[in-house]
Formats: C-alpha cells, sequence, structure tokens
C-alpha cells in the first residue's frame, strides 16, 4: 500500500481528498500547513506528496524548494490558479505534475497512478530531515545536505560555505542526482539565462564547487562529474563513472 502525504490547508476539501485517496487503497497522511507538511514529510517518507501552493505558514513554493533540496519524492502540485506561467514555476521548481482547481476526482486518482508508475517503491532518495526552521540536519549518508538559511552545505560532516550560483548550482545538481544536467539547462536553471551564452561560466562555477567540497573532505575526489560534451551529474555510488570524464 502506498503511502501519500497530502498538504491541504482548506478543512473541507482536506477530508474530502483523504476520503477519496483511502477509498483508492492509498495510505493518506494529511497536514494543514507548510510547516508540518515538512515535518511530516520527513517523518512519514511518502511515496507521493500532494502539496496545495496556497498554504499558512510556508506556502507549497517554499514547501516544494526544501523538499527537492533534499529528496527527489514525486510531488503532484494543487492550485486555485491555472495560469500557463503557475504552471511552469512549479515544474521548473522540482514538481512532477500540476493540476488546477477545482478538479475531477478521477483525474486527480489517474495523474497520481502515473506518478507512482515512474516510481519503484522505495526508490526516492532521501538526504536527511529539516530541523524545526527548516534546515538539513548534518550527519545523514547521501550526499552534502543544504542550508539555505546559511547558504552553506554540511559535506563529510564540515560545512561549506557557499555564493548563491554555487549554492543554486549544487541544489540543482542534487535534485538531478545520478542524471546529466546540459549545460544549457544549467544555465537556465541557475543563472536564468536561457539563451545558452556563456557557457565557460558554469565550467569555472563547477571547478570552484569541487575546490570546496574537496577542501571540506580532504579528499581528492567529489561526486560531482563533468560528462565531455554534454554536461554535469552528481553521481550516486550506483553509477559508473563517464568513461570520457
Amino acid at each position: 500500500m502506498s503511502e501519500i502525504l497530502l498538504v491541504e490547508d482548506d478543512a473541507d476539501l482536506r477530508l474530502a481528498l483523504h476520503t477519496l485517496l483511502t477509498r483508492a487503497g492509498y495510505a493518506v497522511h494529511t497536514a494543514e500547513d507548510g510547516r508540518s507538511g515538512l515535518r511530516q514529510l520527513f517523518a512519514v517518507r511518502p511515496a507521493l506528496l500532494v502539496l496545495d501552493v496556497g498554504l499558512p505558514e510556508l506556502d507549497g513554493w517554499e514547501v516544494l524548494d526544501r523538499t527537492r533540496d533534499l529528496s527527489d519524492v514525486p510531488v503532484l502540485m494543487l492550485t486555485g490558479h491555472g495560469a500557463e506561467q503557475d504552471r511552469v514555476r512549479g515544474l521548473r521548481a522540482g514538481a512532477d505534475d500540476y493540476l488546477a482547481k477545482p478538479f475531477g476526482n478521477e483525474e486527480l486518482l489517474a495523474r497520481i497512478e502515473a506518478l507512482l508508475r515512474r516510481r519503484s517503491p522505495g526508490a526516492a532518495h532521501w538526504l536527511g530531515a529539516p530541523d524545526p526552521g527548516g534546515a538539513a540536519g548534518p550527519g545523514a549518508p547521501g550526499g552534502p545536505l543544504l542550508v539555505p538559511e546559511r547558504r552553506a552545505a554540511v559535506w563529510q560532516g564540515a560545512e561549506v560555505r557557499l555564493s548563491e550560483i554555487e549554492f543554486r548550482l549544487l541544489r540543482t545538481l542534487l535534485r538531478n542526482r545520478g542524471r546529466i544536467v546540459t549545460t544549457e539547462q544549467l544555465l537556465d536553471l541557475v543563472w536564468d539565462d536561457p539563451t545558452g551564452i556563456g557557457k565557460e561560466r558554469v565550467k569555472f562555477a563547477v571547478l570552484r564547487l569541487r575546490r570546496k567540497l574537496r577542501a571540506a573532505s580532504g579528499a581528492e575526489e567529489d561526486p560531482l562529474e563533468a560528462v565531455r560534451g554534454t554536461g554535469y551529474r552528481y553521481r550516486t555510488p550506483q553509477d559508473p563513472a563517464d568513461p570520457a570524464e
């Protein structure tokens, strides 16, 4: 039985969706605001997160951002706005799907089923749990833990202070761990430069980031990999090294 976390501040809708999903055979956990939703997320570690955009405490965008710092769990965003820019914002921020209210029960169930089919049970990566302020706690396995409040990362037990670009670069590679992110995609996501002009700055930013990670660990290697002619990736232990690196 797949576990789903539903974060929705509307009590009536939350109850209706809880009933719908439970009857569909899911184990459903609920939260009514963003902060409690984050706590539940890392306590439960569900197979899927259904996340409303308009939340008190922390809104859905902030919850999504902090979730993607630490996990690639599938996220379905719910919103009262169907504007294209909102959908694009959600997908670019790391959401896997986007559903505008009002929506039909069957459409919601179909989208949830599709997201779960793409991901085998237990396949989501989790790098750690947030403290009450939402920062990542040190010491969890799997890679650097991001600390947004201090614009830093905890790597091999040491805190690494990062520039704004270095933080965004590491966050983007972590969110896509195991997958190659092209230089053009990094320019778009990190520098907000979809034209692809200035590719050399990606190379030098990655070099600076790698030096900081190596200095913190005292090791000669780091998990960031250059894939020749394509881009970069955060390499997990299961990933073979690129023979052309």
